[in-house]
């Protein structure tokens, strides 16, 4: 995909009377044929997205992808998003925060025992410069690993001095001696985590200036939402009065099934503001691509999942144009199916 990272109009001048014209060209469909619904949707996000250049933010986003519950797509979602943003012309940068190592391996970067890594950031003060590995694919991508010592650093933190805020601190150092070194800026860092509320996720919230929240299409996603809410609202009360949670996506989303669209109407009317209106439906190509140590990005740049995280991507960040001051979401109430 081209990209033209001096473009100052966002990629939004010139060709926007072709676009608008072939998007009107696509037929119209209803719900009552499915697959019909989801190829003019591909249609139109092909010919919307190919060869934009999204909007770089004023400053870094420090954004921590996180939910307790496991399954949710934290991780696809982490570096997809990611993938999508250096396509289209940002410099991106993953900090791979769980034991699993997953997001590394979907970056294609190496994460053997031994290799530098989050691991040696959190336990041994070593600068996260001296830990980026570039991703294969994708030239402005780049990642911190996780290796399996990472699997035991919850104990050796417990007795570190400034335990919580070792990743905050070693991200803001990278940032300022790269500014201070008058190299390109850093547009997004997105730090993916385990799915647990211990001090790796505790160490990512209190680095991060914002969460992005992934809820998969079912009852159970919702019941754990109210309580990472309340670890939210800890945090910023006693280690990071900044943080706000500021996206939340749907993930594995199947409209054909009430269920999904109960639960998306349900996470929508408690977080307006904060809900993307893109989702991520369900994909075996999006499933398959970590297995060849690639995103769906650069595995399957025209599949459904695809598409649908690129246009996410974008939705990411145009929000980040008019980011608000942070605030509280409403309350999720106990609902019944």
């Amino acid at each position: 995909m081209p990209s033209n990272p001096e473009s100052t109009d966002g990629g939004y001048g010139g060709d926007d009377e072709r676009r608008e014209a072939l998007i009107a060209s696509v037929p119209a469909v209803d719900e009552s044929t499915p697959l019909a619904a989801q190829l003019a949707i591909d249609a139109r996000r092909r010919i919307e997205l190919q060869g934009r250049t999204f909007p770089r933010p004023s400053k870094t986003r420090v954004i921590t992808v996180a939910n307790q519950k496991g399954g949710v797509g934290k991780t696809t979602t982490t570096v997809n998003l990611a993938a999508g943003l250096a396509l289209s012309g940002l410099n991106v940068l993953v900090i791979d925060n769980d034991p699993q190592g997953n997001a590394s391996t979907a970056l294609g970067i190496e994460h053997r025992a031994g290799t530098p890594s989050v691991y040696e950031i959190l336990v041994e003060d070593e600068l996260l410069a001296n830990t980026i590995q570039q991703c294969p694919n994708i030239e402005s991508l780049w990642g911190v690993p996780a290796t399996i010592d990472l699997s035991g650093s919850e104990i050796e933190l417990v007795s570190l001095v400034s335990r919580e805020t070792r990743l905050r601190k070693a991200i803001d150092r990278f940032l300022a001696d790269r500014e201070a070194a008058g190299e390109p800026q850093m547009d997004y860092v997105l730090v993916d985590c385990p799915p647990s509320l211990g001090l790796l996720t505790v160490n990512a919230f209190v680095g991060g200036r914002e969460v992005f929240i992934p809820i998969q299409c079912e009852y159970y996603a919702l019941e754990g939402l109210s309580q990472l809410l309340k670890t939210i609202d800890l945090i910023r009360s006693h280690l990071n009065p900044e943080l706000r949670v500021s996206s939340i996506l749907l993930t594995m989303y199947d409209g054909r099934t009430n269920l999904a669209q109960q639960v998306a109407g349900e996470v929508r009317s408690h977080f307006p503001a904060e809900t993307f209106r893109t989702t991520i439906p369900r994909s075996v190509r999006i499933s398959e691509a970590p297995s060849y140590g690639q995103t769906v990005m650069t595995y399957d740049a025209t599949s459904t999942g695809a598409l649908a995280y690129l246009e996410a991507a974008r939705e990411l960040a145009e929000r980040g144009q008019g980011a608000s001051s942070p605030r509280r979401p409403a309350q999720m109430q106990e609902t019944r199916f």
